[in-house]
């Protein structure tokens, strides 16, 4: 299995290498809005109810998440392509372990989302002048691998059972808007903010947890309370989409 997702994961690898341009589109909406949203986050810092921290240190790792959000989720779509093209056809005939046919592009994502979670921290840093531990952005990036694994095996899964891109955009779109807007990525959900029916729906969504926990590191406030919840939410999604993913691809590809 694990030499069979090693090639898949090179091959996924040398065909983004050979297109640069899509890493690049994708970090496009997280830059516009750390351009043009981030110093408007500096005028409202001060209201009562926003989290502790400068506005860069709420808004950089909010989107972070976004990215992953984002990147991750649409990766079903080169798959969908894949298949109506003949490739996974091909793949079923050969001894190829389906489970590594999944980690494979997985993996490939999860790089390409880290580099690019690197890139827009680095220019956060170097720009609008954020401050932030090592070891929390150490940790931070580290979710967001875990999240980028998430998002794309359920992409994967997603796109082998639906196979029709005329499917697949419209129900990524009214799933992912809902978590964007109800998880504070743009503008924190707190009490002090937002009326508490609103409050109390946001933290039904497990991605608000994982914005939590990322502004927590990038303040460098390691309390267990939101580090602990973030963590371990983003964990138990991380396993029970590459559980269903794999189970997909072994279904549909077998």
């Amino acid at each position: 299995m694990w030499r069979d997702t090693w090639l898949i994961f090179k091959r996924g690898m040398v065909l983004s290498l050979r297109n640069p341009v899509w890493v690049v589109i994708t970090m496009m909406q997280p830059i516009l809005y750390l351009v043009l949203f981030g110093p408007l986050m500096e005028k409202i810092t001060q209201t009562p109810g926003f989290p502790p921290g400068s506005s860069w240190q709420i808004l950089t790792p909010a989107l972070l998440v976004q990215l992953g959000l984002f990147g991750s989720a649409f990766v079903g779509f080169g798959l969908i392509a894949e298949y109506r093209a003949g490739v996974i056809e091909r793949m079923r005939v050969t001894p190829a372990s389906r489970v590594g046919l999944l980690l494979g592009r997985v993996l490939r994502d999860a790089v390409q989302l880290v580099v690019q979670a690197v890139l827009i921290t680095v220019l956060a840093m170097l720009v609008f002048g954020l401050r932030a531990p090592f070891w929390g952005i150490v940790f931070s990036l580290a979710m967001v691998l875990l999240l980028g694994i998430t998002m794309s095996a359920s992409s994967y899964a997603l796109a082998l059972i639906l196979k029709s891109e005329d499917a697949f955009a419209p129900l990524l779109n009214s799933v992912l808007l809902p978590v964007l807007l109800l998880s504070g990525i743009m503008i924190p959900i707190t009490t002090g903010l937002a009326p508490s029916w609103l409050y109390w729906i946001s933290r039904v969504n497990p991605f608000t947890h994982i914005v939590d926990a990322e502004r927590a590191g990038f303040r460098g406030d390691f309390a267990l309370n939101a580090i602990t919840t973030g963590g371990v939410i983003l964990l138990v999604l991380t396993v029970l989409s590459v559980w269903w993913g794999a189970r997909t691809f072994q279904r549909e590809s077998g």
